[in-house]
């Protein structure tokens, strides 16, 4: 069987789905792995270490899906809906695909890899479960752009993080409010107080003030009924306008008292809720920063340009996507394990053995024999 890794073409993706040490673990259960020219050369990896560790390097994309029985890609096609078409008429009947898909929005895209018969696996759709830990790309991700996103505020901030004491008198601690307690929150907590700041969250899911404290950081409570406020997938739960609203309300004076808010409130498949009105950002601090993780999806900031970095009401609003992608070394290298620790499921010896009764490979597989075959994308696409 041969695994074969495309140079990623999105605009300014810098990531690769295999790293060369992979190639090597992937020969252990019989899969021998082809790239293109070039794939991990913005990832700090380049051809020879590829092909010291055993790959074959091909100049041709086209050579990489002909050769290839498995193709490994950071963004796959609903990922990619532009560039990724020009790779459709490259694909094989049978052919397994691997990458991140969009598969609860990309509709168009969804449909054509059903109808050029190859077997897709969406790597957002792994389940949030104890045994696939290891395969959660999304995991992986959303913890550098945690990271990330603290060193993009202290950058753009006009104070330093930590309390000084100078000769000059004291340097006060930046105030930082982390909103969303999910792996991208509780890392950009983490990182935020390594760097000195005085920190505080707030989450939905009250079970996550555990988690806020253990790290240092002040829990912010909001007397609001949530209901079940978690899905079965671990993720935040979409709630109505109305909590929005009365959120945003009780919000308004802890985000007028901080230095620095980052918001990561994200849900699958939905455009991300709006968590600060612009209202808000105009009771800022001059000189204060947001930066808002959810920018792909709209943002949680009503007036976040995705993809910019913009300054309003004296406030800087960081709306840079695709964190993950700056970090290229270390994002190819836990999302490499991510992706070989999913084939381990299903290949056995080099060849494909897909147990639909393992709940990780059923809840990941969207397309196969020319259909979709992942209910909850049928139902939320209307297919």
């Amino acid at each position: 069987m041969i695994a074969g890794i495309p140079k990623e073409n999105f605009p300014n993706e810098n990531r690769v789905a295999l790293i060369p040490a992979g190639v090597s673990e992937l020969e252990k259960i019989g899969v021998s792995v082809v790239v293109e020219s070039g794939a991990g050369e913005a990832a700090g990896f380049l051809d020879a270490a590829y092909e010291e560790k055993g790959a074959t390097i091909v100049k041709k994309r086209t050579d990489v899906f002909a050769k290839a029985d498995v193709i490994l890609q950071i963004r796959g096609l609903g990922a990619n809906p532009d560039k990724g078409k020009a790779d459709l008429k490259s694909l094989k009947e049978g052919q397994v695909v691997i990458g991140f898909m969009e598969p609860l929005t990309a509709k168009s895209e969804v449909s054509a890899l059903a109808k050029a018969k190859v077997t897709s696996l969406s790597m957002e759709l792994v389940p949030r479960i104890t045994r696939a830990q290891s395969m959660d790309a999304l995991s992986s991700m959303a913890n550098l752009a945690g990271y990330k996103s603290v060193l993009l505020a202290a950058n753009y901030l006009q104070k330093i993080f930590p309390m000084m004491m100078t000769a000059a008198g004291t340097i006060v601690a930046a105030k930082v409010f982390i909103v969303g307690v999910g792996v991208a929150g509780l890392q950009a907590i983490a990182t935020a107080r390594r760097l000195g700041a005085v920190v505080s969250a707030y989450d939905i899911r009250p079970a996550v003030k555990e988690q806020v404290l253990s790290l240092g950081a002040k829990f912010v409570e909001m007397d609001l009924s949530t209901g079940d406020a978690e899905d079965k997938g671990g993720y935040a739960r979409e709630m109505d306008e109305e909590f929005y609203r009365k959120q945003r309300e009780m919000m308004l004076k802890v985000v007028a008292d901080s230095d620095v808010v980052i918001t990561t409130a994200a849900v699958p498949g939905k455009k991300a809720p709006i968590l600060v009105t612009e209202e808000m950002v105009k009771g800022m601090r001059p000189g204060s920063v947001l930066v808002d993780l959810a920018a792909e999806r709209g943002g949680n900031c009503d007036i976040t340009e995705p993809g910019k970095v913009v300054s309003k009401h004296n406030v800087t609003i960081v709306g840079t996507v695709n964190l993950p992608s700056d970090l290229s070394f270390h994002a190819s290298q836990t999302y490499s394990k991510n992706v070989i620790n999913l084939l381990k499921l299903f290949v056995k010896d080099g060849e494909l053995a897909f147990d639909m009764e393992d709940e990780i490979i059923a809840e990941s597989m969207v397309t196969r024999d020319g259909e979709v075959v992942n209910a909850r994308v049928k139902e939320i696409l209307g297919l």
